[in-house]
């Protein structure tokens, strides 16, 4: 499985997203500038978002996104999917919907199955507001490299 684009700036923005909950909207051009993104690549990424729940617009001359929950309720998984589809390590390990010619005729089938859930349980496992505490945490404690 590797991660596209798609996914990996979803979780940058909705990050960015959490880092300011509670603070109003944050636009895209904002997000864009912060986390060294695409603000047009972005605002693509918006729409799934936003119709699975995960964002919510505010219009207007102050507005922009924010969180459609607490970043408590979101996990990386769920932003990955929405921009991502299901998560699977290879094509016949996929969630959701197993291919049943695979599973019966590979003889490492299982090894991919325990990798995809592996990764399942990882990802689903991360909240946005732990990747804002580690980055709190981080700052406060900042490690110097010689």
């Amino acid at each position: 499985m590797k991660l596209s684009t798609k996914g990996k700036y979803g979780v940058k923005a909705c990050f960015e997203l959490a880092m300011h909950e509670g603070a109003g909207p944050v636009s895209l051009k904002t997000i864009a500038e912060r986390q060294g993104l695409s603000e047009h690549y972005l605002e693509q990424l918006a729409a799934p978002l936003r119709r699975a729940g995960i964002i919510t617009a505010v219009r207007g001359a102050q507005g922009g996104y924010m969180l459609a929950r607490p970043a408590s309720q979101i996990t990386v998984g769920d932003v990955i999917r929405v921009l991502e589809g299901p998560v699977g390590f290879t094509d016949c390990s996929t969630e959701g919907e197993p291919d049943p010619e695979c599973a019966g005729s590979c003889p490492v089938h299982g090894v991919w199955e325990r990798v995809t859930k592996q990764i399942i349980a990882v990802i689903d496992s991360i909240t946005l507001q732990d990747l804002v505490d580690q980055a709190m945490a981080e700052q406060q404690n900042p490690m110097y490299h010689i």
